[in-house]
């Protein structure tokens, strides 16, 4: 049988790939989406314990939890939280085995109640695991980089996310340079708040900061808003225009979704890039402008430029810095802090502003514990904006009641906002000696009915690596699955994993690796694939490489 490169991929937590590269180290860690002590949204503990192969105990009583870069912390101190621990612990692997009592705090993981025990491998916990416990705090099982301090200014920037750390990091880098800088990242992730904030923090801080979305003005028009014209230039042209770019002499000049700049605007802009130079739309002598350009795209330039509808050299010169501001079910630690930022807005517009200021610990949370579990479980196709808008809808449309109340409209429009592949799946994790095959609600991952419901044709390039990683899981690592729930064509999964630097092939797990996995696991096979996030069947070919020999099933 010829060998199929895909079945040997995987996930590993600190030995992947890019840990070759010089990645920061990640540890498990949990941080509090919600509590029914608001205030204590945000706060974290590093579960460095785990990471160094020791158990850690989790209850009402401890361990503390603080804020990102404080030392002092509290328990979660819940009277609903029973005194008897939990216990996380580590696996082979880089996975997180959550350990259940009987008599226990009662444990919702992902929408799906755990009773006893379950694994969490590598890529489930950089995607984040909801825990809910005893309905009324909502903990995000998950990994943090510990990378250093972050900025010290957060830039006006809610979160501690590793990708928003880096974010600011890149923005201070640049923000005092006279670069042009192109910031790239799906709609309605903050870019334009990006711009502002390099614009703040450079020389020309004190100058005019302007804002053009290219594709909110009529592509006939664009040259004359950007550039200027002369009266009489076209038909309507019955003054002189100063143009954007003029406009913002001496401050900057954001421009919003430049892959919908018509082609000769694009000649027009490189020409801006190169010389300092414009023409008015209609003159016949240039005029030198001094402007700081920041653009931004949700779009694929490279692809554009394939296709012959980007200039590359126009990209080049917009690209002086390239950033990427990361989708928020990339950073879904700082989904609770969002919301409640949001909350807080709303309420007081309202005038209900205390309504967060509670501090009795047994007052029923007023944002309920299932539903902060699927705010934060969600995929937010639409990003902050999206977040923003229910959140926004969630407050208003509770006004008078004692806790937020999910209408059928907005249960409907948090269900769209599930991931595909999840959407009526609950949830992707496994119990304890579950099949790999098998979802957690008793249906194989790969069957007809399942694929059925996949979500319609797209581009690859829309597919992010947290949905490659979460379809994989949930197809059991079978790569035509996986394309199929993805809406891509199965050899497009190929070059995914390729570009991605948190994937890599069962060949580069180590035989020690291998070996201290098979004794944990006892040598069963379906348990090591959980762990490891590999094919079975590329585990399968490895373990005979090492002359071990799995348990018979």
């Amino acid at each position: 049988m010829p060998h199929d490169p895909l079945a040997d991929v995987s996930t590993a937590a600190m030995q992947e790939r890019g840990a070759s590269r010089g990645a920061p180290r990640a540890v498990p860690a949990l941080t509090v989406v919600s509590h029914p002590v608001p205030r204590r949204m945000g706060e974290r503990v590093l579960l460095e314990a785990v990471a160094a192969g020791r158990t850690v105990a989790l209850s009402r009583n401890g361990p503390d939890f603080a804020k990102p870069g404080s030392s002092l912390g509290l328990p979660l101190a819940d009277p609903f939280v029973s005194r008897k621990p939990l216990e996380l612990s580590a696996l082979a692997g880089g996975g997180v085995r959550l350990t259940v009592p009987e008599d226990g705090t009662h444990v919702v993981a992902a929408g799906e109640p755990l009773p006893g025990a379950r694994d969490f491998g590598p890529a489930e916990l950089r995607d984040g695991v909801a825990l809910e416990l005893s309905g009324r705090v909502v903990l995000l099982l998950h990994t943090v980089e510990l990378d250093g301090e972050g900025a010290a200014d957060t830039l006006g920037m809610v979160g501690e996310s590793a990708g928003l750390r880096r974010l600011r990091k890149h923005i201070e880098r640049v923000a005092d340079l006279d670069v042009s800088v192109l910031i790239r990242g799906e709609t309605g992730t903050g870019k334009e708040l990006v711009a502002q904030a390099i614009h703040r923090l450079s020389p020309r801080g004190a100058g005019r900061f302007l804002s053009v979305n290219l594709g909110a003005i009529p592509k006939e028009l664009a040259a004359a808003e950007l550039f200027g014209s002369r009266k009489g230039a076209y038909s309507g042209a019955t003054q002189d225009r100063e143009g954007f770019f003029r406009a913002a002499h001496g401050g900057t000049l954001f421009l919003d979704e430049v892959g919908e700049a018509p082609p000769e605007v694009q000649v027009m802009l490189l020409r801006v890039l190169e010389t300092g130079e414009l023409y008015p739309v209609g003159a016949s002598q240039p005029v030198k402008v001094d402007v700081r350009l920041i653009a931004a795209t949700d779009a694929h330039l490279e692809e554009q430029i394939r296709d012959g509808r980007f200039k590359a050299p126009l990209l080049h010169r917009l690209a002086g810095y390239d950033l990427r501001v990361p989708a928020l079910r990339e950073r879904r630690e700082d989904v609770g802090r969002l919301f409640f930022h949001f909350a807080r807005e709303e309420l007081a517009a309202l005038g209900e502003a205390a309504r967060l200021d509670s501090e009795e610990p047994h007052a029923e949370p007023w944002l309920p514990a299932p539903l902060a579990s699927r705010l934060v479980r969600a995929a937010w196709p639409g990003n902050i904006r999206q977040l923003r808008n229910l959140t926004r809808q969630l407050v208003i449309g509770s006004r008078g009641q004692a806790r937020l109340q999910l209408d059928a409209a907005l249960d409907e429009a948090l269900g769209a906002a599930a991931p595909a592949w999840a959407q009526g799946a609950g949830t992707v994790t496994r119990p304890l000696g579950m099949p790999a095959g098998a979802s957690a609600t008793g249906g194989a991952a790969g069957a007809p009915e399942a694929r059925e419901a996949a979500v319609p044709r797209r581009k690859p390039s829309q597919v992010t690596e947290a949905e490659l990683l979460a379809a994989l899981r949930a197809s059991a690592w079978d790569l035509k699955a996986t394309a199929d729930a993805l809406g891509i064509p199965r050899p497009s999964v190929y070059d995914l994993i390729e570009r991605s630097p948190n994937l890599r092939t069962a060949g580069d797990l180590g035989a020690d690796e291998i070996t201290r996995c098979f004794e944990a696991c006892g040598g069963d096979l379906d348990a090591m694939a959980r762990t490891l996030e590999v094919s079975k069947r590329a585990l399968g070919r490895r373990l005979k490489e090492l002359g071990l020999t799995a348990k018979a099933p």
